[in-house]
């Protein structure tokens, strides 16, 4: 896993309507979305471990475009992000995010479902290790992926918000406000 020692990570809280949760980036993109109502030690402590050294620095300015398409996306304007991304993780955690980028807005897929699609189908548990892991909640979908039998799963941000992001898409969170 690449370190880039004192890299300046930027953040802010995004705050819209019933959302607030705290989304970090670095120069090359968005490296960080929060869980749901979680304090700002969630996002502090994982910069620590993925860029040591590095200094948090918030700047609402600088990070206004990934808060705009993230709100687009909450307020069902949006089912594709344009902004860039700077995640970091080993070879499979990235096989593994690139193919929840690949679940289609609305649908969701199961853990087998995954492991089959990257090819490497006996490593169930290894792609929900490494779905726990997805540091870019939301617009990297790990809320998309279900348990073979449909039940909903554990998620980083907690099962409430991945049921509101599940309805969001389904048309449903709309009907609710």
């Amino acid at each position: 896993m690449e370190s880039r020692p004192n890299a300046i990570i930027y953040w802010t809280l995004l705050a819209d309507k019933e959302w607030s949760f705290y989304i970090a980036a670095s120069e090359k993109g968005l490296s960080y979305v929060g869980s749901q109502q979680k304090p700002f030690e969630e996002m502090s402590e994982w910069v620590t471990r993925r860029f040591p050294g590095s200094e948090l620095v918030q700047d609402d300015e600088k990070m206004a475009s990934y808060v705009q398409e993230l709100i687009e996306y909450l307020q069902g304007k949006r089912q594709m992000f344009s902004i860039p991304f700077d995640y970091h993780g080993t070879p499979f955690q990235l096989t593994v995010w690139k193919a929840l980028c690949e679940i289609p807005y609305g649908q969701t897929w199961s853990y087998s479902d995954i492991a089959t699609y990257i090819q490497k189908p006996a490593a169930v548990r290894a792609v929900g290790a490494a779905i726990g892991a997805n540091p870019i909640l939301i617009t990297v979908p790990c809320h998309r992926v279900i348990g073979k039998n449909g039940t909903l799963t554990g998620y980083r941000g907690g099962l409430e918000m991945k049921t509101r992001l599940l309805n969001l898409e389904s048309g449903k969170l709309a009907q609710e406000l």
